[in-house]
């Protein structure tokens, strides 16, 4: 019977034959189509992932790369990015040992022991891909290798498994040390600079064969982000950062002792000299965003034409303001200066000076100060009235007693903040607290706003350097954290812009070099976000601009005032070490701000303050800013002086000059002499509580008794007093009006 079924098979298969059946019994019927389909997809995704790459064999590079050139707003060129690639090939063998294995140590530690590409990398780069939304690399040399010359850089799926599939044929006709060497030839080290012998050359003037361990260690930290990890860059510090971290890896992966790399990292490096841009510090940022959404290629190949918003000729007018004003101040140990100038309504930069000099033989000159961390000083004390007033816990006549006074907080020594004249001035009204920056009333204010309330508002208006609240304490209103002169033109432009927030811009327009549009500023559509309502800002505009309410501290002809344009609204803010001072002021058309101090935070002398340090670098700046506004150069023409506009929501009301009370209703001092304020609706003098009363007063000194005065020198005598808003009791009438006070916070409602 077996061997009759076996011939029956054998006769099946010939008729199949003779029929010419084309494909075995497997492929018959839904088999035979399922079959068609494996194939056809099989193909039609290898065409789709692999269609048009270039041959592992060839590793060349794409051809006839076009410059980047960066304009300013009236087409004027600022700085063009080198599209000519600098290659010279060297052979590994001509190196130093140590240069290689920088690169290994920082960039693909297992080089020598895989095949194309980590396990380790590309479980985490699914991990990012499918958890995180993110496409994100793990790569290995050989993939960059592959990445840069044979691919683009599209951050996609389909690159990513082009990458693999191509590393590893990499792998197979390349022995380890070619990929090594090929990569060292072929990778970008920023600018104009392709592969290591380039990058000797560019930044240190020498071939890569006489590279200190010093020198290999930082060219090694830069393929991974050039623009950012660039010492030519917009933040040089970030070189020596990546430099440490090289270092690091070596140390760990035994390639050179603990001594070599503190050796290595003490080693002062003398870099090349290179051809800066104009307007160098704007420039380099504007090219590091340019990359963070481009990419590197495409920024330093790809044929941008870039339309900034800057203003080269108020640049350089800034500039030069800058490196004189700091020039008459060297007496004073001020060693550096910086200014920005914005247009709140749009955000555009037109004018951004990062130092006195970006050419500076020293390291302080490539730093950029306008993206720098500093303590701002009072200037942060507007933003704290503001939310008082917005919250109305206090009004413009609302009086606060500037007398000796600590705060207890639970588990801190007791604060017990002092003015920057040394001297305390009585009963204030907050128009005069803020206008004159008395420290001790700000204290008194953030103390009724409550620290976490205030870190929260200031985010809101565009400080993004305040972290936790529980970082701070009241201080911060006097500038106890730390703030970027970038943040602060987005947060006074709040109050330029009638409450709107706009946030900072720098391009206009991106195009290809062919003139095709990849993005342009609508400014029809260009809508910010409404965090303050105008009636606060009017306020808080006003008093900025009022030369009566400051010229109990600054005079009444200080450089806060500008020749022609008494609508300006400003601010000063000096650190109580002296280590940093500003002024920030503006119109609804233009904002400007200076500081001056050391990068080091070496302190200046105490001959600098409000009106003799930073602010001859604004005056001069926003005179020449505000003239160009007037002849309509920014494209929108002022009209007149543009003084801050008064909202239906805001009425004027006549107050006490003493008290800040209605003179109808001043029971603590009637007849009192009077003046105008301006308040928000239902507000007028509603916070004011006080008048006639019996209090203690110590017998030996006339003033009210405190609670360490004896019985027997205590008396009670009518007077009249006034509580401010922390309930603190101010005798109107007494020898002496207060004793010195403590007040708890949290205030205690």
């Amino acid at each position: 019977m077996a061997k009759k079924k076996r011939k029956k098979k054998v006769i099946k298969k010939k008729t199949q034959k003779k029929r010419g059946l084309p494909f075995p019994k497997f492929f018959k019927g839904r088999r035979a189509l399922k079959g068609l389909i494996f194939f056809a997809t099989l193909i039609s995704v290898s065409l789709w992932l692999f269609w048009g790459v270039p041959l592992p064999t060839t590793l060349t590079s794409k051809q006839y790369p076009v410059s980047t050139k960066l304009f300013d707003r009236n087409s004027k060129l600022i700085f063009e990015i080198y599209a000519d690639k600098r290659r010279t090939p060297i052979e590994i063998e001509e190196l130093p040992d140590y240069t290689p294995q920088a690169t290994i140590a920082i960039e693909d530690k297992d080089f020598y022991k895989h095949r194309g590409f980590s396990l380790a990398g590309i479980t985490r780069a699914a991990y990012n891909i499918v958890f995180k939304q993110k496409l994100q690399g793990g790569s290995t040399l050989t993939q960059q290798l592959v990445k840069n010359t044979l691919l683009t850089p599209q951050r996609t799926v389909r690159r990513k498994i082009r990458e693999f599939v191509l590393s590893m044929i990499v792998e197979m006709l390349y022995t380890k040390d070619q990929i090594l060497e090929m990569y060292l030839n072929q990778i970008p080290y920023g600018s104009t600079a392709y592969g290591i012998e380039a990058a000797s050359e560019l930044y240190f003037d020498k071939a890569a064969k006489d590279l200190t361990l010093a020198e290999a260690t930082l060219l090694a930290g830069l393929p991974a982000a050039p623009t950012r990890y660039s010492p030519f860059g917009a933040r040089p510090e970030s070189a020596k950062t990546r430099q440490e971290a090289v270092l690091r890896r070596m140390v760990e992966d035994s390639y050179i002792t603990q001594e070599e790399a503190d050796s290595a990292l003490q080693e002062e490096l003398k870099f090349a000299e290179v051809e800066a841009p104009k307007a160098p510090h704007f420039a380099l940022w504007v090219k590091e965003k340019l990359v963070e959404k481009y990419g590197e290629v495409m920024v330093e190949q790809g044929g941008l034409r870039v339309t900034t918003t800057l203003d080269l000729d108020l640049q350089d007018f800034a500039q030069q303001a800058v490196a004189e004003e700091v020039e008459e101040l060297n007496q004073y140990n001020v060693g550096n200066g910086a200014a920005l100038v914005t247009r709140p309504k749009t955000g555009e930069i037109l004018a951004m000076v990062g130092s006195k000099d970006y050419f500076a033989q020293d390291e302080d000159g490539k730093v950029n100060v306008t993206l720098a961390k500093r303590q701002p000083g009072s200037a942060i004390k507007p933003l704290n009235y503001a939310l008082a007033l917005r919250d109305k816990k206090i009004t413009l006549s609302t009086a606060l007693a500037d007398v000796p006074t600590c705060f207890s907080v639970v588990g801190q020594p007791l604060y017990c903040p002092r003015n920057y004249d040394g001297e305390f001035h009585g009963l204030v009204q907050a128009r005069f607290a803020l206008g004159n920056s008395y420290n001790l009333p700000a204290v008194k204010v953030i103390a009724l706003n409550g620290i976490e309330n205030f870190v929260e508002f200031a985010r809101l208006l565009g400080i993004t350097t305040f972290t936790d609240p529980s970082n701070y304490g009241l201080s911060i209103t006097l500038g106890g954290g730390e703030v970027t002169p970038y943040d602060m033109a987005v947060a006074f432009g709040v109050f330029a812009n009638s409450g709107i927030k706009q946030p900072l811009i720098s391009v206009l327009k991106v195009e290809d070099w062919k003139g095709k549009v990849l993005e342009e500023v609508d400014f029809e559509e260009l809508e910010g976000d409404r965090v303050l309502t105008p009636d606060v800002t009017f306020l808080i505009s006003h008093i900025l601009h009022d030369n009566n309410a400051r010229s109990a501290a600054f005079g009444g002809g200080s450089l806060l005032n500008v020749r022609g344009h008494p609508e300006v609204s400003v601010k000063t803010g000096t650190t109580n070490d002296r280590r940093d001072n500003w002024t920030i002021g503006f119109t609804p058309y233009v904002l400007v701000v200076s500081w001056v101090g050391n990068n080091d935070n070496a302190p200046m002398s105490g001959a600098v303050s409000g009106v003799s340090g930073a602010s001859p670098i604004w005056n001069r700046v926003i005179g020449e800013a505000l003239d160009k506004a007037e002849d309509g150069f920014y494209d929108e023409k002022e009209e007149g002086h543009a003084w801050p506009k008064q909202p239906d929501t805001i009425i004027g009301a006549t107050v006490c000059a003493t008290t800040g009370v209605l003179p109808e209703s001043s029971t603590a001092d009637p007849g009192c002499p009077t003046r105008f304020e301006y308040f928000l609706k239902g507000t007028v003098a509603s916070s004011i509580e006080g008048g006639q009363r019996d209090i203690p007063i110590d017998k030996t000194t006339g003033a009210p008794a405190s609670g360490e005065t004896p019985p027997e020198q205590t008396e009670m005598q009518s007077h009249k007093v006034l509580f401010d808003p922390l309930g603190a009791m101010y005798c109107l009438d007494c020898a002496l009006p207060i004793q010195p006070v403590t007040i708890r916070y949290p205030i205690q409602n």
